[in-house]
């Protein structure tokens, strides 16, 4: 009982000085002014497609009722999921036991990403520097997005693959009860 009390005060005592190293980041949290312009939580209102002539459709890879979260911190670190939430289920029940098709609509059902933002407000550019991806192939890579910021709603576009291509387009609400 001595030991486990001992490794209770020791974690207690390692959390209290590594918080009070940052005095800046408990101040933002506890008075909710963020330094990042776009810090807190997002919730996913529409994964779209823009097409050529301008047109918004639904973004067959997630469905009408796509759901996703964004979540910013303090200094632009992000994590983005995007997710087709009628995925079918594996039918083995086991993820290591999936059908090519299985497989297939697991993964082209998601878009997830870590990394940091920072933002070119001159040429309302979101530059996402992307660590680590569901598709390896965006690992270490850096992405830009063309973006709109009214009120509580973040628009951006994906950039097209080639010229007449159509853009993948997402539209973000925040999320005021937990910023």
């Amino acid at each position: 009982m001595q030991k486990l009390l001992t490794v209770i005060l020791l974690f207690a005592s390692v959390y209290t000085s590594t918080a009070q190293m940052k005095p800046e980041a408990a101040s933002t949290s506890a008075n909710h002014i963020p330094n990042f312009p776009l810090a807190g939580t997002w919730i996913l209102k529409a994964a779209q497609i823009l097409l050529p002539d301008g047109t918004l459709i639904t973004d067959s890879a997630y469905g009408q009722h796509a759901k996703g979260i964004l979540m910013i911190d303090s200094e632009g670190q992000y994590s983005l999921q995007i997710f087709r939430p009628d995925r079918p289920k594996f039918s083995s029940g086991d993820k290591k036991k999936g059908t090519p098709e299985e497989y297939e609509s697991a993964l082209l059902g998601i878009s997830t990403h870590i990394g940091h933002i920072k933002i070119d407000s001159a040429h309302m550019i979101l530059q996402f520097k992307i660590d680590y991806a569901a598709f390896p192939n965006w690992d270490n890579s850096i992405q830009t997005r063309k973006f709109k910021l009214s009120d509580d709603e973040l628009y951006y576009e994906v950039p097209a693959k080639t010229a007449n291509s159509p853009v993948a387009v997402s539209v973000w609400k925040r999320n005021k009860t937990y910023n």
